[in-house]
């Protein structure tokens, strides 16, 4: 049996269920908040793609190197972006969360940290990681921003570490949380749940 299998985790705001073809439509109006497609620094399919990137995000599940989720907000039912575990090693029991985007009216809610709480809990306390990472382009400081609130840790920066689709260099930065790390990181994940905040 595979070390990690799709699976459903769910919060009081947000489900990740695994993300399947079905989920097209809600996610092709999802990607038009926002215009997400148009942020030059990360890749997120304009409407027209998404079916094929769905198509990948599958066939690399079935690689055995990522398993995508659709995140669907509980009070719509309605599918609001995509996430996924990546970078799958199971011999080293490391993976990547990442490939993560929200549409506009979701984000800065409350889905995403929960969601970062839903997928934490599985991969530290159900697969027993060592570490989990998290890459982002040293331009999207949103994202960064969003990395380090979780209380990830900066390992380090990948210069000139992939080309652009506009074909300009990123510099990637990786963070990471350890194991041992985790029991503080979910007290804050909580603390932050806890707070008064926007649900969808």
């Amino acid at each position: 049996m595979a070390w990690i299998e799709p699976v459903v985790l769910a919060g009081e705001c947000a489900i990740l269920t695994p993300l399947s073809l079905a989920h097209a439509p809600d996610l092709r109006e999802a990607v038009v908040d926002g215009e997400l497609w148009r942020l030059w620094y990360t890749f997120v399919p304009p409407p027209e793609q998404m079916t094929a990137e769905i198509e990948r995000r599958l066939a690399l599940q079935e690689a055995g190197s990522m398993l995508p989720f659709a995140v669907v907000s509980k009070e719509t039912g309605r599918a609001v972006g995509m996430t996924t575990f990546m970078h799958i090693e199971a011999q080293h029991r490391r993976l990547e969360i990442g490939s993560t985007w929200y549409r506009a009216g979701t984000q800065r809610t409350a889905i995403n940290t929960e969601c970062k709480r839903l997928m934490l809990t599985h991969a530290f306390e159900a697969l027993s990681c060592i570490a989990v990472e998290f890459r982002t382009s040293a331009m999207n400081f949103q994202s960064r921003r969003a990395i380090e609130r979780l209380g990830a840790k900066l390992d380090g920066v990948l210069r000139s570490h992939q080309i652009a689709p506009n074909g300009s260099l990123r510099d990637t930065h990786v963070y990471s949380i350890l194991a041992h790390e985790w029991p503080a990181v979910r007290a804050n994940l909580d603390w932050q749940l806890s707070r008064p905040r926007a649900q969808a």
